[in-house]
């Protein structure tokens, strides 16, 4: 298994993923998620693969197994928060057929020691409360949580 920088060729594959990302979402809070939808459109997808600031890293083997979208938070302009440079993980997917071969893994591995050498101070993410095994997940990769987002349905 390599890791790399995604490229405008794992488009199609990394379109599939947000599709299945979606799916969980969606079962999880219909109330939210939209059935059938995906974050990005394909522009969307070479808009980001272009840009520096938002990398995304792929797990290939032959093809794509699963992605992470990362984005770089720079709070030394902020007048509270101390000046971090932040790598915040929008979304880590792995195809549900390769999960359990440690690609998941390979990928935040790969993710936190390109955030370390980019001189990140920390790591962070979302998780939905409706999706415990990506919760469990990042758990066992070591992260705790850093705050919480809550919420009031009216």
């Amino acid at each position: 298994m390599e890791i790399r920088r995604a490229r405008a060729r794992d488009i199609p594959a990394i379109g599939a993923l947000l599709e299945e990302v979606e799916l969980v979402h969606h079962r999880g809070r219909p109330d939210l998620f939209k059935n059938g939808g995906r974050k990005y459109s394909d522009a969307e997808l070479a808009e980001i693969l272009s840009d520096d600031t938002r990398p995304v890293f792929v797990c290939d083997d032959g093809g794509v197994l699963g992605y992470a979208f990362c984005v770089f938070q720079d709070h030394s302009g902020e007048s509270v928060m101390e000046p971090n440079l932040t790598l915040y993980v929008d979304d880590i997917c792995v195809f549900e057929r390769c999960r359990g071969r440690g690609v998941g893994r390979a990928l935040y591995e790969h993710v936190r020691g390109f955030a370390k050498s980019s001189g990140c101070y920390n790591v962070t993410l979302n998780v939905w409360e409706c999706n415990p095994g990506a919760r469990a997940f990042y758990e066992k990769m070591g992260l705790a949580p850093y705050k919480y987002c809550m919420e009031d349905i009216l």
